[in-house]
């Protein structure tokens, strides 16, 4: 039975729901170009101190330029925060600050503790052996159910033929069929996201502006009417709603980054033959994973961008790095294999294995790589 440690939550947790984390506590973030930065709430009260608590996203980790003079990650915040608040005679140790953000997003289901490993630098680990010891089990996982947000939204959108995805060669009938939509007064495509049982669970939008996109990211949260659509992107594959039946029968499921590719797998290959989901990042969470599984795939093939510019390279030493460790951690439990441009002449720099058509796809595809 799969164990969870703070990192692997910590991958559940988008920048967006970490900036609304702090927003909560008081600290008024400000987007950048690396994250945000906050009033320092780690050692002041709300609405005290300076704008001089930063958050980078390439790391996951704030880095307070003034009291703390320190780096710590959303737990230890967590704690900061509280302890702070409360005095010494309540100090939360990280355990506690875990438990409090699992608990904020809903993620409950999802950590399990794994003893003086996981918290080496806590002193004294066995004090806390009267917490439950979280898994996830079969029966937990499908006792999970992510927020549902009312669809009305959707209908309020526009909906007007998207030229540049139609250029990549989606069809108009595939992004109908998936409501892609825009939103003019933001100046985004917008993409619902949808559980396994069809519940309409997030808004994603394609910033289309390049200053907006280089501030704050391609990819996003809808905030419309004061509402965040947001949803913790591990828990959740996007167009499983749509493949899961075809997962099943064929028993076999193809895992890209983001929701293009899927709506380019359907385009190509028609919806009643896909069996493509987007885990919406460079990492595979161990939900995301079992889900998959659980649906009875036998081989997940991992479809990642090309995000390296020359064979070796740093960015070549990371990616492989990262597709080595998916396929150690879950070899034992399913098939893995992996869609990669091994010349390193197929696919354009960040190409997605789709992106140049179907003809290229299928070839990398049946020469797919096998650790």
């Amino acid at each position: 039975m799969p164990r969870y440690d703070k990192d692997e939550i910590k991958e559940l947790i988008t920048p967006e729901m970490v900036e609304e984390f702090v927003r909560d506590l008081g600290g008024d973030p400000q987007r950048t170009n690396f994250g945000f930065i906050a009033a320092t709430i780690c050692h002041n009260d709300p609405g005290e101190g300076s704008h001089k608590l930063y958050y980078y996203e390439n790391t996951k980790l704030f880095r307070c330029y003034t009291g703390c003079d320190s780096t710590f990650d959303i737990f230890e915040l967590a704690c900061k925060v509280h302890n702070h608040r409360r005095g010494e005679s309540d100090n939360w140790t990280l355990f506690d600050g875990l438990r409090a953000v699992v608990n904020h997003f809903g993620l409950s289901g999802f950590v399990s503790t794994n003893g003086e490993d996981e918290f080496g630098s806590v002193p004294d680990w066995r004090v806390f052996e009267k917490y439950d010891k979280l898994r996830v089990s079969k029966e937990d996982q499908k006792r999970i159910q992510l927020k549902e947000y009312d669809p009305v939204i959707l209908d309020r959108l526009c909906y007007p033929r998207i030229a540049d995805w139609l250029d990549a060669g989606m069809t108009e009938e595939v992004l109908a069929a998936n409501k892609i939509g825009f939103c003019p007064s933001t100046d985004q495509i917008t993409i619902p996201h949808y559980d396994l049982d069809n519940r309409f669970v997030g808004l994603r939008g394609r910033t289309l502006g390049k200053e907006e996109a280089e501030l704050y990211g391609k990819y996003r949260p809808m905030v419309l009417n004061g509402q965040m659509y947001n949803h913790p992107l591990g828990l959740n594959l996007y167009n499983l709603n749509n493949s899961k039946e075809i997962i099943s029968k064929i028993k076999k499921a193809i895992i890209f980054e983001g929701e293009k590719s899927c709506l380019l797998y359907q385009s190509y290959f028609g919806r009643d033959n896909d069996i493509s989901v987007a885990c919406c990042g460079s990492a595979v969470s161990a939900w995301q994973m079992n889900t998959l599984i659980e649906l009875g795939a036998t081989e997940i093939v991992i479809a990642f961008d090309k995000q390296f510019q020359k064979l070796n390279d740093e960015e070549f030493r990371h990616l492989t790095k990262n597709l080595t460790a998916i396929n150690n951690k879950y070899k034992n439990d399913v098939s893995i294999s992996f869609v990669f441009d091994k010349t390193g002449r197929v696919l354009g720099y960040k190409d997605s294995p789709i992106d140049c058509g179907a003809e290229t796809f299928v070839n990398l595809f049946k020469n797919r790589v096998i650790l």
